[in-house]
């Protein structure tokens, strides 16, 4: 009788052990893991770099300008020292009145602003301005005028980044160079001396309307003034207004617009102006 017992208690231990081993092979797939009977689990290929490689569209190529600022090969030359042959008067589309000599072109401001024939969208901008070295006045009475980014009427219609002596020279914030006038402060007031050089460089994205004209995507405005970043990609509240809230108004495209200030400063000086459209 005890061997009996002995037989029947291994037999009994034995099988309680095979059970979870049982259960684990007959187990049903979970949810979302169904595999053909008797099919083995596959193990998940492993990543490697090329996964994350894309190799079309392929970018185009431009060429660089010889040296900083010259305009690379995809650009439109709006001013290059030898006439005003791609600009108009804002008010009548005449022919620019500005006076170009010695490679720069210099507002004459009884002939009021001038702007771009063609009309934009979204680009990238280089510019060049001087406050002359015999500058007088003071606040926005100094070297004053504007580049409209887009001129969307005759005036000063549009999107003004403002330029200005703001080499020691004091005005409300909003207001000085590299301002998105009355409302964007720029980061940083990065001014050389009157007399020498000043470089824009601006990316402009137009903002985008419904059909019924309301807003759909707004304007941004990055911009750098010497090379220091001055507006880090702004959002406008509509056009820039001397006075009241900006709002925005429906349009596709538009000229390029500098101004001719009535202050009774000395007027300024441009050179070296080009464009890149970026689509």
């Amino acid at each position: 009788m005890r061997i009996t017992h002995s037989v029947a208690l291994i037999i009994t231990f034995t099988t309680v052990l095979a059970l979870p081993a049982r259960a684990q092979q007959n187990a049903a797939p979970q949810a979302g893991q169904a595999q053909a009977p008797g099919a083995a689990a596959q193990t998940p290929a492993k990543p490697g770099p090329k996964d994350t490689e894309v190799w079309e569209p392929v970018p185009p190529i431009v060429t660089p300008g010889a040296a900083n600022g010259a305009p690379p090969s995809d650009a439109i030359v709006l001013f290059d020292g030898t006439n005003l042959d791609q600009w108009v008067s804002t008010k009548d589309k005449s022919p620019a009145g500005w006076s170009v000599a010695n490679g720069v072109v210099t507002v004459l401001k009884t002939a009021g602003n001038i702007e771009t024939k063609r009309s934009f969208r979204n680009y990238q901008l280089h510019l060049e301005w001087r406050i002359p070295t015999e500058v007088t006045g003071t606040d926005q009475a100094r070297g004053n005028s504007g580049l409209f980014l887009a001129a969307t009427g005759p005036g000063d219609g549009g999107y003004e980044l403002q330029i200005l002596d703001s080499y020691n020279n004091k005005t409300y914030v909003n207001g000085q160079a590299a301002s998105i006038y009355k409302q964007g402060i720029p980061l940083a007031n990065a001014m050389r001396k009157p007399g020498e050089w000043q470089v824009y460089d601006v990316i402009w994205t137009a903002p985008a309307f419904n059909a019924d004209g309301t807003v759909k995507t707004p304007a941004y405005v990055t911009a750098f003034h010497n090379g220091v970043l001055v507006q880090n990609h702004f959002e406008l509240q509509g056009e820039t207004l001397y006075i009241g809230k900006p709002e925005y108004k429906k349009y596709d495209t538009a000229p390029i617009k500098l101004q001719a200030h009535g202050d009774p400063s000395p007027p300024i000086s441009f050179r070296n102006i080009w464009v890149r459209e970026l689509k």
